[in-house]
């Protein structure tokens, strides 16, 4: 049951990030581990965090969602965890996959404003209405999970209803996500070089982070800091610039991924190239067939998408995402080709690859659960 537990956390961990690209909602994660009604387990688990990733791909209509989680300092050391979650925690904690923080409650509004992101939680923040207007406007913005059949559902806080609502992103989010920022503090997992910062900060070596994928800073007096270490941020020069991509298969949007002017990505059957993008999980037998390991390549080329088919059959283009098959247009193996903003790449009937605000999910979901590795259904499903 041990090595089951640890496959559900690796899972999990697959599922929580601080870039500004992917996040889909922000969370307390010593909050959400404390749901004890959810399955009617022990005071705190880590497996809590799955149960609700799980709930937010279902209101969403989207596979591999992930989450903005910032963590309280005292998790690192909390008794009600198990060993192996407290490891867990700090593991992401030095890879700057969450957020350690002293008062998380703050932040959490903070990013959710800052990046426009909705907010998970039980909490009402009434006293931060006049901070965050946002709280009363724009029902949805902060949604509770609760059991429900199944798993956690999710209620809005006001105003009703219970999907998860994303708003825009501020102007001072903006501007701030426009820059990359450096922390003074040596191997800050945030704003540094990747790796250390956290309760094994000497022993941690992570790879350099990316500028793209940092986190947005946090605001004191109208100064850019490091949410962790308290110190005034440098400015790095500009961010490279992004665009989000999205992997729908069969009418469903089964990931996202980022593609900067950094380094160009492949997607395909099962990529070699390092960051590719694998399909072969979500492909039926004759797609496999078709789909060659490498099959397009995404650069990112002064703002303009470029895709090549690297392939040995070829792909296409379908215009504005049009499914007429006489809008589409052929991409012969090793053609290039500018992906317009409403385009997208057909790598084999029903596997396409475009911006992810225009690919809309088209058919009836079935997320891929976190969960499916857990033990028992205990783990899962609420008690009656």
């Amino acid at each position: 049951m041990r090595f089951e537990i640890s496959k559900v956390l690796d899972a999990i961990e697959g599922r929580v990030c601080t870039d500004p690209s992917l996040a889909r909602a922000v969370l307390d994660l010593a909050e959400v581990i404390r749901y004890q009604d959810i399955d009617g387990g022990r005071p705190a688990s880590l497996l809590r965090l799955g149960m609700v990733i799980d709930a937010l791909s279902r209101e969403l209509e989207e596979d591999s969602v992930q989450v903005y989680a910032v963590v309280h300092r005292a998790l690192l050391s909390d008794a009600d965890l198990t060993s192996n979650e407290r490891m867990v925690v700090r593991r992401w904690a030095d890879d700057g996959l969450v957020e350690v923080l002293d008062n998380p409650g703050d932040r959490m509004l903070e990013v959710a404003d800052l990046l426009g992101l909705p907010v998970l939680s039980r909490v009402r923040f009434d006293g931060l209405r006049g901070r965050f207007p946002w709280l009363v406007e724009q029902p949805g913005r902060v949604v509770a999970p609760v059991p429900g059949a199944g798993g956690p559902v999710f209620i809005a806080h006001v105003g009703g209803g219970h999907a998860p609502v994303a708003g825009k992103r501020s102007p001072t989010g903006m501007k701030l996500l426009a820059r990359q920022w450096r922390c003074p503090e040596s191997g800050c997992a945030l704003f540094g070089g990747g790796g250390g910062g956290g309760a094994f900060a000497d022993l941690a070596g992570g790879a350099d982070r990316s500028p793209a994928a940092q986190p947005p800073p946090s605001l004191r007096n109208g100064v850019p800091t490091c949410p962790r270490h308290g110190a005034r941020l440098g400015d790095g020069g500009p961010r490279p610039r992004t665009e989000v991509l999205a992997v729908r298969v069969g009418g469903l949007v089964r990931r996202r991924f980022v593609l900067s002017e950094e380094q160009p990505v492949v997607a395909g059957r099962a990529p070699e190239q390092e960051g590719g993008i694998m399909l072969g999980q979500w492909l039926n037998d004759e797609a496999r067939r078709w789909i060659s390991r490498g099959h397009v390549r995404f650069e990112l080329r002064v703002g303009e998408v470029i895709v090549t088919d690297v392939s040995t059959n070829g792909s296409g283009i379908r215009p504005a995402g049009s499914m007429n098959e006489a809008d589409r247009i052929p991409l012969a193996p090793q053609q290039s080709r500018v992906l317009g903003e409403n385009d997208m790449v057909e790598l084999y009937p029903g596997v396409q690859i475009g911006r992810a605000e225009e690919l809309p999910t088209g058919a009836p979901f079935t997320p891929t659960s976190v969960m499916a590795e857990a033990p028992t259904m205990a783990m899962r499903l609420p008690r009656p």
